[in-house]
C-alpha cells in the first residue's frame, strides 16, 4: 500500500513543480513532466514482472494457448504505452497529436485482435450443427 503512496506523492510534487515552472520556463516543465512520469513507471516495473509471472504459471495450469496469451498482454502493452504517450502529448500541449497516438494505437490494438477473434469465431462455427 506504501507504493501507492509513493506514486500519489511524485505524481503531486511533479504537478506543483510543472505549476510553478510553466510559465517561467515551459521547455523545463515538459522535461520535468516527463521525468515524473519515467519515476512512477520504474517504481512499478517489479510489480509488472510479478504480473506477468502469476499469468504464466496460470497459462502453464490451465492449458490454455500460449500463443493467444501473448498476444492478448501485447494488446494490453500497447494499450498501457499508447494511453501513456497521449498523456504526454497532452502535457505537452499537443493533444490533437495525443489523439492520433490514440487512433493508432485502437487500429493496431484492433489488428492485434484479428487472430483471437478468429478463433473464437472458429469454436462458435464448430458448436454449430453441420
Amino acid at each position: 500500500m506504501s507504493l501507492i503512496f509513493k506514486i500519489i506523492a511524485i505524481g503531486l510534487i511533479t504537478a506543483i513543480s510543472v505549476l510553478i515552472i510553466k510559465p517561467i520556463r515551459n521547455d523545463f516543465a515538459i522535461l520535468l513532466s516527463v521525468v515524473g512520469g519515467i519515476i512512477i513507471l520504474l517504481f512499478i516495473i517489479k510489480y509488472v514482472s510479478d504480473i506477468f509471472s502469476t499469468l504464466q504459471m496460470i497459462v502453464g495450469e490451465t492449458g490454455v494457448n500460449s500463443s493467444l496469451f501473448t498476444i492478448i498482454l501485447k494488446i494490453v502493452g500497447v494499450g498501457y504505452l499508447t494511453e501513456f504517450t497521449a498523456s504526454l502529448c497532452s502535457d505537452c500541449g499537443i493533444g490533437g497529436l495525443g489523439d492520433k497516438v490514440l487512433l493508432g494505437g485502437k487500429i493496431v490494438v484492433l489488428t492485434m485482435a484479428l487472430p483471437i477473434i478468429n478463433n473464437i469465431l472458429s469454436m462458435i462455427i464448430g458448436l454449430l450443427p453441420s
